[in-house]
């Protein structure tokens, strides 16, 4: 079941599968939550509630923008994993600073195809699809590299857990 709910706030999920920026009536921005069963409206900004989400986990996106970088030298657009643990990998359509960026959920991305006016299709695991004003290449990118992130820091993540499960903290003397 999908309900359109107003909320004043929202919080991200490993059941979010997008932050859409929109343009209501008025051309007031606002904000369309994709959610597996449900779509909220929001009045925060998509940056913004990835920047909360960021900070519920204990970062912000500044910070985890720059562990991409550290992890694989992306720059740009850079994808970012708000919690790992969960599979909460999202990447943005446009510079985090444009009004007009949208954040999607990798793990929730089923295909994306090329849409009509160089926007792009993007379906999800569940069936529901959005249009977005992203060119096809330029999400096909966003998919690929975030993809790249995700291998990347999941074997950090592997790699840390085998080498150090016998670890246990000494207290300081």
């Amino acid at each position: 079941m999908i309900n359109n709910i107003y909320a004043l706030a929202h919080e991200v999920t490993p059941l979010t599968m997008a932050v859409v920026a929109d343009h209501g009536e008025n051309g007031i921005p606002k904000t369309i939550v994709l959610e597996e069963q449900e779509t909220f409206t929001v009045r925060d900004s998509p940056s913004k509630i990835i920047e909360d989400a960021c900070k519920f986990f204990g970062s912000s996106l500044k910070g985890r923008q720059d562990g991409t970088r550290g992890i694989c030298g992306i720059t740009h657009k850079a994808p970012i994993s708000i919690d790992p643990s969960c599979g909460m990998y999202f990447f943005p359509t446009a510079s985090p600073s444009n009004p007009k960026c949208s954040w999607i959920a990798h793990s929730h991305v089923e295909q994306v195809n090329k849409g009509p006016y160089r926007q792009t299709e993007v379906i999800f695991k569940n069936g529901r699809t959005i249009l977005l004003d992203v060119s096809f290449g330029s999400m096909l990118n966003q998919v690929q590299r975030t993809a790249q992130y995700r291998y990347l820091l999941d074997n950090r993540l592997k790699y840390v857990q085998r080498n150090n499960a016998d670890v246990v903290a000494e207290p300081y003397p």
